[in-house]
């Protein structure tokens, strides 16, 4: 297995703020990297400067063994390898669905009209959206809008997904349906990296969970370590409280 993604020393802060505070992380080709801490630990933030939409301050990233983080770098080489999915699902509400698909592979990639619409309907078979293709966001309801969005960003053919908290904002009966599409990406061997707040889903998925705290990922293992005897008092607190809102 070769290296996927590498993080050296990352350091990132909004002013007095500092969000990342040395962030050292390896991940391989096929892996799939739960990230789990309170709000405000970093893992957003995290992901962002991986996807080059934040420069870092300190520290190095590579991907494919690439450096990203150097002078003049080309951001959108970056995200043609980086797919990245939000709470937000940032769909273009006065296109069809399957504009928003196509949109990205034609200008981006210079993908002909005909094969990129033919690739969009392949992925709308394969989450099972084929009937909503000619609609428009707004006749969507939120699982299946961020199911277009992970639609979206599959259509560039990433090397690389990153998702960040992709069911938050989703009604509880809606999320399994996104979880559904996720376990998928990981069953084909996607390379993940995942904020989750879904302990039990990152359980269940993850090859590795890593723990952030306070800008740096304090513990990382296999889930059932993690999960069931974590070593940090921090990472303790943390699962306690999951545990007690029954989120897990």
């Amino acid at each position: 297995m070769s290296e996927a993604v590498r993080l050296e020393g990352v350091r990132k802060s909004f002013g007095d703020n500092h969000v990342l505070n040395g962030i050292n992380l390896e991940v391989q080709e096929h892996e799939v990297i739960c990230l789990i801490g309170a709000s405000g630990s970093g893992k957003s933030t995290m992901l962002r400067c991986i996807n080059v939409l934040e420069p870092v301050d300190a520290g190095r990233i590579f991907i494919g063994g690439d450096e990203i983080t150097g002078a003049g770098i080309d951001e959108n080489a970056v995200r043609r390898k980086v797919g990245i999915v939000f709470q937000s699902f940032n769909l273009f509400p006065h296109m069809t669905v399957l504009r928003n698909i196509t949109l990205a592979p034609q200008e981006v990639l210079g993908t002909p009209k005909a094969r990129a619409e033919a690739e969009a309907r392949e992925l709308l078979e394969r989450f099972a959206l084929t009937d909503r293709a000619d609609d428009y966001p707004d006749r969507l309801s939120g699982g299946q809008q961020q199911r277009v969005a992970i639609m979206r960003a599959l259509a560039m053919n990433p090397d690389i997904m990153l998702l960040d908290e992709v069911t938050s904002a989703l009604d509880p009966e809606l999320v399994a349906e996104v979880l559904d599409v996720i376990r998928e990406l990981a069953a084909g061997g996607m390379t993940m990296l995942l904020a989750t707040h879904e302990m039990g889903f990152a359980k269940d998925i993850a090859t590795r969970v890593c723990f952030l705290d306070q800008g740096v990922i304090l513990e990382e293992g296999p889930p059932d370590q993690i999960f069931t005897s974590p070593r940090e008092e921090r990472t303790q607190q943390f699962l306690q409280r999951i545990v007690a809102a029954g989120r897990m």
